[in-house]
């Protein structure tokens, strides 16, 4: 997708606010996570070296299990990022975009995905569905176990973790691209 599109859909695109204020299920459940989710200092100092600006373009959906675990922690990255801003789209709703970022051997439409745009909203990376180490077991045991089960095992994960898997592969990212044109990240 070219930039010019990008950039009105990022422009168009709803943000963390805007979100957490509409109607949905589980409101409570995102309020609470986003209420709890806290950076690190040591990640806050990283996140102080950004050199660029970058902007999140989250492909997402209300109802996603690892959407409300993953986004609210997002926001706190990007409110401590002076560089770095968050928008929100329905995956749903924007089918040909998903098309691009589909996940794993089966190519599935799993989200959320965090697509990283420059500053002329240019697609450098993307990150998702799930952090690494969850996303390895999910594919490695959890679909094998019920459903039910493997629910419940991904949301003790996030609960032990506290997003800052989330916070270091996000880092990690934009670090390895931050530090272009002779600028750098440390």
């Amino acid at each position: 997708m070219n930039s010019e599109r990008l950039r009105a859909l990022f422009e168009s695109a709803a943000t963390f606010e805007d979100l957490l204020a509409r109607p949905k299920t589980n409101g409570d459940l995102w309020a609470a996570i986003y209420a709890r989710a806290a950076i690190k200092p040591e990640s806050i100092a990283r996140i102080s070296r950004i050199v660029r600006t970058w902007h999140f373009l989250v492909l997402s959906e209300d109802w996603c299990g690892d959407s409300i675990n993953i986004l609210p922690v997002i926001a706190r990255f990007v409110e401590a990022a002076a560089s770095v801003d968050m928008r929100i789209i329905g995956r749903d709703d924007h089918s040909e975009l998903m098309i691009e970022h589909l996940t794993g051997a089966k190519r599935s439409r799993s989200i959320p995905v965090v697509i990283l745009l420059d500053s002329d909203f240019m697609e450098q990376a993307w990150w998702g569905p799930r952090p690494t180490e969850l996303q390895d077991w999910v594919v490695r045991e959890g679909l094998a176990l019920p459903t039910v089960e493997r629910y419940r095992q991904i949301r003790t994960w996030y609960a032990r973790d506290k997003g800052q898997t989330i916070v270091t592969e996000l880092l990690q990212m934009i670090e390895r691209l931050d530090g272009r044109n002779g600028k750098t990240a440390d």
